[in-house]
C-alpha cells in the first residue's frame, strides 16, 4: 500500500476539480415567458367563466331606483363598510354577478321606512324596496368569504320572483345585531300592513 505525498494529493484535487457551469440564459427566458403565459390563460379563464356566470343570470329582473325624495324620510340606520357580495339565498357559494352584484366594495347603507338604500362608491348603487326585504342576520360566509361568526351582516330581498342574500361588513361590527333588528321590524312592519 503506498501513500501519496500531500503535494501530488492536492494536484490530483485541483485536477478533478470542475468550474461552476455557466448559467443557460435561453432556458431560463423561455421558462419564464412559459410561466408568463399560463398565468395570462388562468386569468383569462376565470374571466370567461365570471362573463359565462353573468350571461346564465341575464333573466333577473332590473335593480329597483331610489325613489324620489327618498333623502327627506327619516333614517332609521346608517352604516358604512364593505359589500362582500349578493348569492341566491340559502346558497352561500352561488355568487351573483348580474347587474355588477358581484363586485367588491365599499358601501354606504341607509335604512329608511321605504327601503334600503346601498350606495357603493366604484360599482353599480342599488336600492332594495321595504316590501322586498324579507330578513337579516348575522353570518360567517357568504360567497367564498369566511369571517369570525357574527362578522357579515346578511340581509335577504327579493328580486323579481328570486330571493338574495347581500353580504355587509360594518367598519364597526358591533353595528350589526342593530341592523337585524331594525330589518326584521320593519319586515314585519311591512308585512303587516300589506296583509
Amino acid at each position: 500500500m503506498t501513500t501519496l505525498s500531500p503535494k501530488f494529493q492536492l494536484y490530483q484535487l485541483a485536477a478533478e476539480r470542475k468550474s461552476a457551469e455557466v448559467t443557460d440564459w435561453s432556458a431560463r427566458i423561455s421558462w419564464v415567458i412559459g410561466l408568463a403565459v399560463l398565468v395570462a390563460f388562468v386569468y383569462w379563464l376565470m374571466r370567461q367563466g365570471w362573463k359565462w356566470r353573468g350571461s346564465l343570470q341575464s333573466g333577473l329582473s332590473d335593480l329597483a331606483t331610489r325613489p324620489d325624495g327618498f333623502a327627506d324620510g327619516e333614517k332609521l340606520l346608517t352604516l358604512t363598510g364593505r359589500y362582500h357580495a349578493s348569492t341566491t339565498a340559502g346558497q352561500w357559494l352561488d355568487r351573483i354577478v348580474a347587474h355588477g352584484l358581484g363586485t367588491r366594495s365599499r358601501v354606504e347603507l341607509t335604512l329608511t321606512e321605504q327601503g334600503l338604500d346601498v350606495v357603493r362608491p366604484g360599482a353599480a348603487d342599488f336600492f332594495v324596496p321595504a316590501a322586498d326585504l324579507r330578513e337579516a342576520r348575522t353570518d360567517k360566509a357568504l360567497a367564498g368569504k369566511v369571517l369570525p361568526e357574527g362578522g357579515l351582516l346578511v340581509i335577504t330581498w327579493a328580486l323579481g320572483d328570486r330571493l338574495i342574500d347581500s353580504g355587509f361588513r360594518s367598519d364597526h361590527s358591533a353595528e350589526h345585531p342593530a341592523w337585524v333588528e331594525a330589518v326584521n321590524h320593519l319586515t314585519s312592519s311591512t308585512e303587516g300592513t300589506a296583509r
